[in-house]
């Protein structure tokens, strides 16, 4: 399991069969290989630790149970991500039913998550700015500014996602994206880097 990292990674073929097959050894190697970018999701839409360490554990446990029904088509990392969001976004809903939210609340920064796919040091932005601006923005904006942004879904992935249309996606996206360039006070560093996560959030899909 080794070259591209991520969800992306390459999974040996005969360790995924074993995988499938219940062999221990084999799931233990999957988690290792997806626990970073599952977490690094989680993290960012969940609202706190204690959410994202919840879907980090109902991803695996869905893993385990699921793993033979993964076909090969396409890569696992991808089949895997698929079932983080899932477990992610109805903790989400079910935080959002819970509180009344409105979709404003803020995450907590209690440690970095992965900004690579959208942080160019030509523009001036400091990680920790970023990491802020994040942090302000609804959790529905949030949300769907890293999955379309670092994952590398499309409009209609993330509106199916949240079961409603693609308008609902982009003008997420486009009013995220005119907050972060007040927050980050940049009049254009947002699409460039908008365009550079994508393509490597949308790599091996």
């Amino acid at each position: 399991m080794e070259g591209r990292k991520g969800f992306f990674a390459v999974v040996d073929d005969i360790q995924l069969a074993r995988a499938k097959g219940g062999d221990l050894e084999a799931l233990e190697r999957l988690y290792r290989v997806y626990v970073d970018p599952v977490s690094n999701l989680a993290r960012r839409i969940c609202r706190s630790t204690h959410e994202a360490e919840e879907v980090v554990q109902e991803t695996f446990l869905e893993m385990v149970r699921s793993v033979r029904s993964f076909r090969g088509e396409g890569a696992f990392g991808a089949w895997l991500r698929r079932i983080a969001v899932s477990k992610a976004l109805t903790v989400h809903r079910k935080r959002k039913r819970q509180a009344g939210s409105d979709g404003q609340s803020t995450v907590e920064l209690d440690g970095p998550a992965s900004l690579s796919a959208t942080v160019d040091a030509a523009d001036g932005w400091k990680r920790l700015d970023l990491e802020r601006a994040l942090a302000a923005l609804p959790d529905d904006a949030r949300v769907v500014v890293w999955l379309f942004d670092v994952e590398g879904l499309t409009h209609r992935e993330i509106a199916d996602l949240f079961g409603r249309s693609t308008s609902f996606s982009k003008s997420r996206l486009s009013r995220a994206h005119a907050r972060l360039r007040e927050l980050l006070g940049s009049t254009g560093g947002i699409t460039d880097a908008s365009e550079s996560g994508r393509s490597v959030g949308a790599a091996g899909r």
